[in-house]
């Protein structure tokens, strides 16, 4: 296996930074759909259940199930063939650990979103749109803790 990751390594690589852009592309734009939704549904004039809020609906979970779980996953698994080829990670170094600890709340942040559209779409959620977007900004701090991690090795 560990031959199989070397011989691959650079494709193995590329796969994991293509799933990562995925990931956190959905992740910095779900929030953002849940501030639009809880802000059109604050209009006046708003009606559970109208077109638009179905439109809202619609969005949130085909971006969850279409695109951030598919990247979460790929991420995952591209990330761990990473580790597992030889010669890769100094885990003697600080770098690895704040990278893993900052993957591990990138994933918790995943998770928090998806707990969010479901009580979205069930009507059962009173969040604010500043709320949201509060909530917005925290997959930009794992972002920039991974990046910096992996980049500066520190």
């Amino acid at each position: 296996m560990t031959d199989f990751l070397s011989t691959w390594y650079l494709w193995i690589k590329a796969l994991h930074v293509m799933a990562i852009i995925t990931w956190m592309a959905a992740l910095f734009y779900l929030p953002r759909l849940y501030v639009y939704h809880v802000e059109g549904l604050n209009k006046a004039g708003m009606v559970r259940d109208s077109d638009q809020e179905l439109l809202f609906r619609h969005q949130e979970r085909l971006l969850l199930k279409a695109i951030m779980n598919p990247g979460m996953i790929a991420s995952w698994l591209f990330g761990l063939m990473l580790v597992f080829t030889p010669g890769i990670v100094d885990w003697s170094s600080v770098w690895p650990w704040t990278k893993a600890a900052a993957v591990l709340g990138m994933t918790w942040f995943h998770m928090w979103c998806a707990r969010e559209r479901k009580a979205l779409a069930e009507g059962r959620a009173n969040r604010s749109g500043r709320y949201y977007r509060m909530m917005n900004e925290i997959p930009t701090i794992f972002m920039i803790v991974i990046v910096a991690s992996v980049i500066v090795k520190f």
